[in-house]
């Protein structure tokens, strides 16, 4: 039986996800961004072992919910479900948008500051190939602010940067299995109603980088997309002084010191 943490699984694919790994027999804590989610959560998910409350959309809430998370013990794998995709800059009280906090900032923050586990699943996206690295050292969108904020530039660099995250931190740790993974466009409130792709191929790719004892999850550094299928990422990905530059830039702005 393994340990898992998806962070926003209160509804979507992580939810579904959740369901199919406690059905499996694991122990799965979830994560919502407030109260009254959380209880929606634990009344969609009764075999959860607990329901973690933090909006990852704050980097002080952020910091806490990484506190819980290694207050609770060791964890298998963590996945880093949670993700915001369309809407205007929502401007944070750590003055950057909600966007960037949430898709680029805190899975870097929770996975610098929680206890290293055997597995680690960045959610990225197709829309990764159309990032750019041309404003990486504007990642955070510090110096470009509320004005010129484009949610499309904004979200593809965001998913850019996750799968660069998976190269990163699979290099600097080569006893943990780091992946990122494209869930496919599914008909989940992020997808919206049209959207063509089975969540089943979706859900498949979830547990298997969870569970990791398929020979394909065994990987590190990969990229992977719906039915457990190797997936080829963007070439900027994989240049390691860009990897570094996003990750100096993360650790300057939180205070959280880029692990080794």
């Amino acid at each position: 039986m393994a340990r898992i943490l998806i962070t926003g699984s209160s509804d979507g694919l992580g939810q579904l996800a959740a369901k199919r790994l406690i059905a499996n027999g694991h122990s799965v804590v979830l994560h919502a961004r407030n109260a009254s989610r959380a209880n929606d959560t634990t009344k969609a998910c009764p075999g959860a072992e607990t329901v973690l409350i933090a909006d990852l959309s704050s980097l002080s809430e952020t910091k806490r919910m990484a506190d819980e998370v290694n207050k609770l013990g060791a964890f298998d794998c963590i996945i880093h479900n949670a993700g915001l995709y369309r809407g205007p800059a929502r401007m944070t009280q750590d003055g950057i948008p909600a966007l960037a906090v949430v898709n680029t900032l805190a899975p870097y923050v929770l996975t610098s500051l929680i206890t290293r586990p055997k597995r680690i699943v960045f959610l990225s996206s197709e829309m990764h190939q159309s990032g750019s690295s041309k404003n990486l050292d504007d990642a955070l969108w510090v110096s470009r602010g509320e004005k010129p904020y484009s949610e499309g530039t904004a979200y593809c660099d965001s998913k850019l940067h996750n799968v660069m995250f998976a190269k990163a931190f699979a290099r600097r740790w080569n006893d943990v299995q780091v992946n990122a993974l494209d869930p496919g466009w599914v008909a989940t409130k992020m997808g919206g109603s049209s959207a063509p792709d089975d969540p089943e191929a979706s859900v498949q790719s979830y547990v298997m980088l969870a569970e990791g004892q398929e020979k394909l999850a065994k990987t590190t550094g990969r990229y992977f997309g719906p039915g457990k299928v190797l997936e080829k990422e963007s070439p900027v990905s994989y240049d390691e002084q860009k990897q570094e530059r996003l990750l100096d830039l993360l650790a300057a702005f939180s205070g959280v010191k880029k692990p080794e």
